[in-house]
């Protein structure tokens, strides 16, 4: 996390073909939606084999850096590569190798990951990228443990993204990261976007379509009152009563909808949300212990450490509005 005033560098690697999409989100989300508010980023592009190239949807674009602008960059983010996935260059992936060995962000989005996989700073890592690749990935990179499920995983010093939309929910959470949910909640808001999605990858991958009216016994409507409820108890006997499931069912469907298990999805909603009092709130640690769903304070403290890699109240000193 960045408390001074001092604007975050980051540079991003473009090349000949990238979609339009892909080389916009990290523009939106790290400076063009700052309207209104101090900007946080200073945003590079750079090119490795010429500083004008055509993108895939049909125009042209000009950039000022070339692979230079690594050096003194603290994040730099591959943000997609082509699908027939060439062999990144040397000069590329000694880059990429020296920013990792200086302890410093690396971000692979979508097929970025590739990238990154490439240079060897996944190895013995959990990674994702976009599902349909799975299968490519796993063969060519057996020292990785790839993992098609998330939107997003993240280490201290790498990030991996799945394909396309998933990246605008990495660069939010990289924001969250740095800056703190307020802001991240801030930027979502004027996206008209979730500041977070729940589940994973898995409720995107093609499957028959069987469309249902919701019900008082539907999953979805069951677990938004959950998410209303965060600081009760809530036993998977008990929700898949309410859905007219067995705990056995419930647990598959669960997963096949939110792309992880109900347990892991709880604590990560009583997280965001424990954040959220913690920069907009006077309540104690304790108190939001309680709130959250925690039960006690040092349970609570337990796994905002592991998750955040810093206690509540230093997230607090951090990010306190």
């Amino acid at each position: 996390m960045n408390k001074s005033s001092e604007l975050i560098k980051i540079t991003m690697i473009a090349f000949e073909g990238i979609s339009a999409f892909h080389l916009s989100v990290p523009c939106l989300v790290f400076q063009d939606i700052f309207f209104g508010q101090p900007v946080r980023f200073n945003l590079r592009i750079c090119s490795e084999n010429s500083l004008r190239f055509e993108t895939s949807s049909g125009f042209g674009v000009v950039v000022d850096s070339d692979l230079s602008a690594t050096q003194e960059a603290d994040i730099i983010i591959i943000p997609s590569w082509p699908n027939d996935l060439p062999e990144p260059s040397e000069r590329l992936l000694e880059a990429l190798i020296d920013h990792h060995d200086k302890g410093k962000l690396l971000v692979g989005l979508c097929l970025g990951s590739y990238v990154l996989a490439c240079a060897g700073v996944l190895d013995g890592k959990r990674a994702t990228s976009h599902w349909a690749f799975t299968e490519q990935f796993q063969q060519q990179f057996p020292k990785v443990n790839f993992d098609p499920n998330p939107l997003f995983v993240e280490h201290e010093t790498i990030i991996t993204s799945a394909g396309v939309a998933a990246s605008l929910d990495c660069c939010l959470h990289i924001v969250r990261r740095l800056c703190g949910s307020e802001l991240a909640n801030d930027l979502a808001r004027k996206m008209v976007t979730a500041p977070s999605r729940n589940g994973g990858q898995q409720q995107y991958i093609p499957a028959p379509v069987n469309i249902k009216p919701l019900t008082e016994t539907s999953i979805n409507l069951v677990i938004e009152q959950v998410e209303q409820s965060l600081n009760q108890s809530h036993s998977l006997d008990e929700l898949a009563e309410r859905c007219a499931m067995s705990k056995r069912t419930f647990t598959r469907q669960f997963k096949s909808t939110y792309g992880c298990t109900f347990g892991e999805w709880l604590q990560n909603r009583r997280l965001v949300f424990s954040q959220r009092l913690l920069e907009t709130t006077k309540l104690s640690i304790p108190q939001i212990a309680e709130q959250a769903g925690f039960g006690s304070d040092s349970v609570f403290r337990k796994h905002f450490k592991s998750a955040f890699h810093v206690s509540p109240v230093q997230w607090r000193t951090t990010f306190k509005q």
